[in-house]
C-alpha cells in the first residue's frame, strides 16, 4: 500500500547480456504528461546509440501514457511504431498496441537491446529529478563499478557472425559485397570476351552508383526486381517501334532535330535541345513510372504498394532505375560501338577496343548522374502528383518542363562549353536531392525510413 503522500513514476531500466538489471545510470524515467518515444533518431525521448544498434528503428516505440487510476498511477502502453525489426514484449512480437504491467520485459528487435518496466513509488513532496534520456552505449557499461560484466566476454563477442548472422541476411549488409564478388570473377571470365566485358564494367558502374547515390539517400525499401524491371522496360522502349514515334514526332514534327551545319546559335541550340532531347527522352523515360503507377492502382495488397507509385519516393526510385537502363544501352549500344568501330578501321581491333573501353567509363560516370537527375526529378513530381490529385496536371507539367529545361542546358553548355558543363551538372544533382529530402519530409512511411545521414547533431 502507498501513502496517500506517495505517488509512483513509472521508468525503464536497462538489462544487461545476462538477464540482471542495471543500476540507477541506466533507467529513463517517463514523464506522464507526454509520449515518449525511443529510438536512434536524436528527436526520442529515448535516445539509442546509432552505430550501437543497427537493429533499432530511428524512431523504433513509444510509450504512451493513459488516464491516471484509481490508485493515482499513470497506466501506460507500448505502441510499436511500424518498426523494421519489431518490439517485443516479454518475448512476444508486439502487434499494435498493448498496456504495459510491472516487470515486463521490452525488447527492440529481435536481439536488441531489452528494458525491464516498472513503478517507482517516490514522495510527492520529493521532487523529481530531471534527467536527460539519452542511452549511453554499453561500451560504457563495463566501467560501472555495480556492473558484472566488467571483465566478462560472451562466446557471441568472440565469435560475432553467430548473434548476427539473421542480420547480415535479412537487412542486406552482405549484398553489396556478393555483388562485387560475383562481377569481378566475371569480369576475369570474360577478359577474352571483350564486348561482355564492358556491358559487366558498365552494369557495375552504374548499379554502385544508384544504390549509394540515391537508393540509400532515399531511404524506402522497393523490391528489386520492380527497380530492375524499370530499368529494364525503358530498354525495352527504346529498342522497339515505338522510339521511331517519338523521333517522328519531337525531331521532325517539332524542332528537336539538329542542323547538319555548325553554324549555330547557343539560344537555337537550346531550343532544338529542348524538344528533341529533353521533352522526348524525359517522356520516353517516365513511361515505365506511369506503367508501375497504372499496374499498382489495379492489384491487390501488399502488391499494389510494392509496384506502385503512391508518394514521391516511389516516383524518384523508379524514374532514377529507369534512368539507368536508358544510359546502359545508350552507352554500350551506340557511344562506345561507335568509337570502337571508327578507331578499329584507322589503327586496328586492339586500339579500336582499347577506345571503347577508355570512353565506356567516363561515359557512364558523366552521363549516368545527369539522367538520373533529370528522371528521378520528374519522378518526384508524378509521386506528389498522386499525393495532390487536385493539382495534378499543373505538378506534372512543372515537372516535366523543368526536367527537359535542365537535360537540355546539360546537351547545350557541352558542345559550346565544358566549364559551364560543370555548373549545369552540380544545379542538376542539386534538384535532385533537394527532391529526395522533400520526398522524405512527406513521405507517408517517413518513420520506416532508413536513408543515410551523413551528419548527426549534436
Amino acid at each position: 500500500m502507498t501513502g496517500k503522500n506517495a505517488r509512483q513514476n513509472a521508468l525503464v531500466r536497462l538489462v544487461s547480456a545476462n538477464g540482471s538489471v542495471l543500476g540507477s545510470d541506466f533507467s529513463y524515467p517517463l514523464l506522464p504528461t507526454q509520449d515518449m518515444v525511443i529510438g536512434r533518431d536524436p528527436s526520442c525521448e529515448i535516445i539509442l546509440d546509432a552505430m550501437m544498434y543497427r537493429m533499432v528503428s530511428r524512431r523504433h516505440a513509444t510509450f504512451r501514457p493513459l488516464s491516471t487510476s484509481p490508485d493515482g498511477a499513470i497506466n501506460w502502453v507500448l505502441h510499436d511504431l511500424n518498426s523494421a525489426n519489431g518490439t517485443y514484449l516479454n518475448g512476444q512480437r508486439l502487434q499494435g498496441s498493448q498496456e504495459l504491467q510491472p516487470g515486463d520485459r521490452i525488447r527492440l528487435g529481435h536481439d536488441g537491446p531489452e528494458f525491464l518496466f516498472e513503478y517507482q513509488v517516490v514522495s510527492s513532496g520529493t521532487p523529481t529529478p530531471i534527467k536527460q534520456n539519452s542511452f549511453t552505449p554499453p561500451q560504457s557499461v563495463t566501467s560501472h563499478p555495480n556492473s558484472s560484466l566488467a571483465d566478462s566476454v560472451s562466446f557471441t563477442q568472440l565469435f560475432p557472425i553467430l548473434s548476427t548472422g539473421k542480420d547480415l541476411t535479412s537487412k542486406a549488409y552482405l549484398i553489396p559485397g556478393i555483388i562485387t564478388v560475383v562481377f569481378v570473377v566475371l569480369m576475369f571470365a570474360t577478359l577474352d570476351r571483350p564486348e561482355l566485358n564492358q556491358v559487366l564494367v558498365a552494369t557495375f558502374i552504374a548499379l554502385a552508383a544508384y544504390y549509394f547515390f540515391i537508393y540509400l539517400l532515399c531511404g524506402k525499401h522497393k523490391p528489386w526486381w520492380v527497380l530492375i524491371g524499370s530499368g529494364v522496360a525503358t530498354m525495352l522502349i527504346l529498342l522497339s517501334p515505338l522510339l521511331d514515334v517519338f523521333i517522328f514526332v519531337f525531331r521532325d514534327i517539332l524542332p528537336g532535330s539538329l542542323p547538319e551545319t555548325p553554324d549555330i546559335t547557343f539560344r537555337e541550340l537550346l531550343v532544338r535541345m529542348f524538344f528533341g532531347a529533353g521533352l522526348m527522352e524525359e517522356l520516353l523515360k517516365a513511361l515505365p513510372i506511369m506503367g508501375a503507377l497504372l499496374i499498382g492502382k489495379i492489384l491487390p495488397s501488399p502488391w499494389r504498394e510494392r509496384i506502385g507509385v503512391w508518394e514521391p519516393l516511389d516516383g524518384i526510385l523508379l524514374g532514377t532505375a529507369s534512368a539507368v537502363g536508358f544510359t546502359l544501352l545508350e552507352t554500350l549500344g551506340q557511344y562506345v560501338p561507335a568509337v570502337t568501330q571508327n578507331v578499329a578501321q584507322q589503327a586496328g581491333v586492339g586500339a579500336g577496343l582499347l577506345a571503347g573501353f577508355q570512353l565506356l567509363i567516363p561515359r557512364i560516370l558523366g552521363s549516368l548522374p545527369g539522367h538520373m537527375a533529370y528522371s528521378g526529378y520528374l519522378g518526384y513530381f508524378i509521386g506528389l502528383a498522386v499525393l495532390k490529385p487536385r493539382k495534378s496536371w499543373q505538378i506534372l507539367l512543372v515537372g516535366y518542363l523543368t526536367a527537359s529545361t535542365l537535360h537540355a542546358l546539360w546537351n547545350a553548355t557541352g558542345i559550346i562549353n565544358g566549364l559551364l558543363l560543370i555548373v549545369v551538372g552540380v544545379i542538376s544533382y542539386a534538384f535532385l536531392m533537394a527532391a529526395i529530402l522533400k520526398a522524405r519530409a512527406l513521405s507517408p512511411t517517413r518513420s520506416q525510413n532508413f536513408a543515410t545521414r551523413f551528419f548527426q547533431p549534436k
